[in-house]
C-alpha cells in the first residue's frame, strides 16, 4: 500500500503524516505523508518540465499508456475495492463495481486518444484554407473528492493522458490511499516522470490559491461541491484559467402513474443508495404522482428496510458506513429537522448506538415545502413527495438551483421525453436507476458545473482549439 506522494517519478515524503481511518469503525488505516510548500512548488515545476516532450508524445504511445492500466487496474480489482471500502466505508461489492468502472475510462480514453478532430476545408470567400487543430491546454490541476475515490481520479486522468497534459491530482484527505493505488498503476504503466504527480497539501486551500496562481498552471478540473467550487472559480479567474467543474446535485426523482411500480422501486434504489447515497447523482427528491404514491411508498420502505447495515468490508452488508462521523451527523440533522417540520417517517431516521458512522435507510413523507428538500442529503434518505399533475412535477423538479440528473419513470415514452426536455438538468435518465457511462457526456446546468466528463466531450476539456488560416 502506498502512502507516500508522487512527485517527479519518485515517492516521496513530506513534512509530516497524517492518519487515514475507516470510518466503520474509527480505526487507523494508514499515515499518508502530507506536503509543505516545498513539496507542492516541486510538483508544478515537474509537470512544467515535463509537458513540452509530453505533449509532442505520439498518440499512440499515450493510448498503449492507458490499455495498460487499464488492464492492471482489471486485473487488481480485488485489492483496490478492499482499500476503496475500507478508507471510504462503502460496501465491498459497490467498491467493486466503483474500480471497474474506473477502469472504463482508462480504455475509453486510450481510444479517444487516437480520434482527436480536426478540420480541413476553404473559407467562404475562397482567400484561404482553414486549418483547425486541437492542442495540450497544459499543465493541469486535478481535485477529486471522497466519495468515489477511484472512478473520479481516472475520469480525469484519463482524458489528460490522453490529451498530452501533465498534471498534479490532489485527492481528498479522507480517501487518499485509492488516488495512490491508481498513480501505482500509472507508473507500472509506462507514465514518464513529471506527467503525473500527487500532493496532499497540509494546507489545502492556502496551496491550491497558490498553485491557481501560477502562470505554468492552466487549466482546472474539479469534483466537489459547489460552495466549494466557487470558491475555485473565484481563485482561478485571476489568471483565467480554463475550469472544468462537477459541482453538486440535488436530483429529482419522478414517478408517473402509469410508471411500472416494481421497476420504479428497484430503479429507485439503485439511483438512491448507489454508494450509501453520496454521491452527486443520488436520487435526492423523490415525486410520485398521487394514484400510486401509497403503493409506491410502501413497496420502496420495504425495500430500504431489509438492506443490512455493517462494515463495508464484512460479507452481506448492504450498506456501510458513511465517510466520517461528520458526514453521518449532517445526515441525522437534516431528518430531524424534517421531521419536526411535519415529516411522517416509514422507517429509518435513528442513529445507532455504537462505533461507526452508520446511519439506517430512511423514507419519510414530507410536504413540497420541507427544507430537507432544498439540501443535498449526501447520505441513505429518501425524501418523498406527492403531485397531482405532470406540470407540477415538472415545476417542483426545476426548484432548484442545481441540474445535474433527473430520473423519469413512465411507461409512455412520449410523455417520459416530454418530462425529459422540460427538466432543468444536463443529464435525463428514463427508466433507469443508473445512466452513468464513460463513453457519455456527465455534466450539468445551473450551479451543478462547467462543462463534461467523459465521452467525446471529455477530451476536449484538456485540449485548446488552433485554427490556422493558409494561404493557397
Amino acid at each position: 500500500m502506498r502512502t507516500k506522494m508522487y512527485i517527479d517519478g519518485q515517492w516521496v515524503d513530506g513534512i509530516a503524516t497524517m492518519p487515514v481511518t475507516d470510518p466503520s469503525d474509527g480505526s487507523v488505516i494508514a499515515e499518508v505523508a502530507v506536503a509543505g510548500p516545498e513539496q507542492c512548488e516541486a510538483a508544478v515545476a515537474a509537470a512544467d518540465r515535463a509537458a513540452a516532450d509530453w505533449a509532442k508524445t505520439a498518440p499512440r504511445v499515450r493510448s498503449e499508456i492507458l490499455r495498460k492500466a487499464f488492464e492492471i487496474m482489471v486485473a487488481e480489482a480485488d485489492e483496490i475495492a478492499t482499500i476503496v471500502s475500507k478508507e471510504n466505508g462503502k460496501v465491498l461489492t459497490d467498491a467493486k463495481g466503483e474500480v471497474l468502472y474506473a477502469a472504463e475510462f482508462f480504455r475509453w480514453f486510450a481510444e479517444e486518444a487516437v480520434r482527436v478532430p480536426g478540420d480541413f476545408r476553404k473559407s467562404p470567400s475562397g482567400d484561404k484554407r482553414i486549418l483547425v487543430t486541437h492542442q495540450p491546454i497544459g499543465v493541469s490541476l486535478l481535485i477529486t473528492p471522497w466519495n468515489f475515490p477511484a472512478a473520479m481520479a481516472t475520469r480525469k486522468i484519463g482524458p489528460a493522458i490522453a490529451a498530452g497534459c501533465t498534471m498534479i491530482l490532489k485527492p481528498a484527505s479522507e480517501t487518499p490511499l485509492t488516488a495512490l493505488a491508481i498513480v501505482d498503476i500509472m507508473e507500472r504503466a509506462g507514465v514518464p516522470k513529471g506527467v503525473i504527480n500527487l500532493i496532499l497539501p497540509q494546507k489545502v486551500g492556502e496551496s491550491i490559491s497558490k498553485i491557481l496562481h501560477d502562470p505554468r498552471v492552466k487549466n482546472l478540473s474539479f469534483t466537489g461541491s459547489t460552495e466549494v467550487g466557487r470558491v475555485l472559480i473565484r481563485e482561478a479567474a485571476d489568471r483565467v484559467i480554463r475550469c472544468s467543474m462537477e459541482l453538486g446535485g440535488n436530483a429529482p426523482f419522478i414517478v408517473f402513474d402509469d410508471a411500472d411500480i416494481p421497476a420504479a422501486v428497484a430503479g429507485l434504489m439503485l439511483a438512491k443508495m448507489r454508494n450509501g447515497g453520496a454521491a452527486c447523482t443520488s436520487a435526492n427528491r423523490i415525486y410520485v404522482q398521487k394514484g400510486v404514491a401509497e403503493q409506491f411508498t410502501k413497496e420502496f420502505s420495504h425495500a430500504m428496510s431489509q438492506l443490512k447495515m455493517g462494515k463495508g468490508t464484512d460479507a452481506g452488508t448492504q450498506l456501510g458506513a458513511s465517510v466520517s462521523i461528520k458526514e453521518r451527523n449532517k445526515i441525522a440533522e437534516l431528518v430531524d429537522a424534517a421531521v419536526k417540520s411535519g415529516g411522517k417517517l416509514h422507517t429509518g431516521g435513528t442513529t445507532p448506538d455504537g462505533d461507526g458512522a452508520f446511519y439506517p435507510a430512511t423514507v419519510i413523507s414530507v410536504d413540497k415545502t420541507n427544507d430537507i428538500l432544498n439540501h443535498e442529503v449526501f447520505g441513505p434518505v429518501a425524501p418523498i413527495v406527492t403531485f397531482e399533475t405532470d406540470a407540477e412535477a415538472i415545476q417542483l423538479a426545476n426548484a432548484t438551483d442545481f441540474g445535474l440528473i433527473s430520473y423519469v419513470f413512465s411507461k409512455d415514452l412520449t410523455r417520459a421525453i416530454r418530462a425529459a426536455e422540460s427538466l432543468e438538468s444536463g443529464m435525463v435518465a428514463i427508466n433507469k436507476g443508473v445512466i452513468s457511462d464513460p463513453a457519455a457526456p456527465f455534466g450539468g446546468v445551473k450551479q451543478s458545473g462547467l462543462g463534461r466528463e467523459g465521452g467525446f466531450d471529455g477530451i476536449h476539456e484538456f485540449l485548446e482549439t488552433k485554427y490556422i488560416g493558409v494561404e493557397i
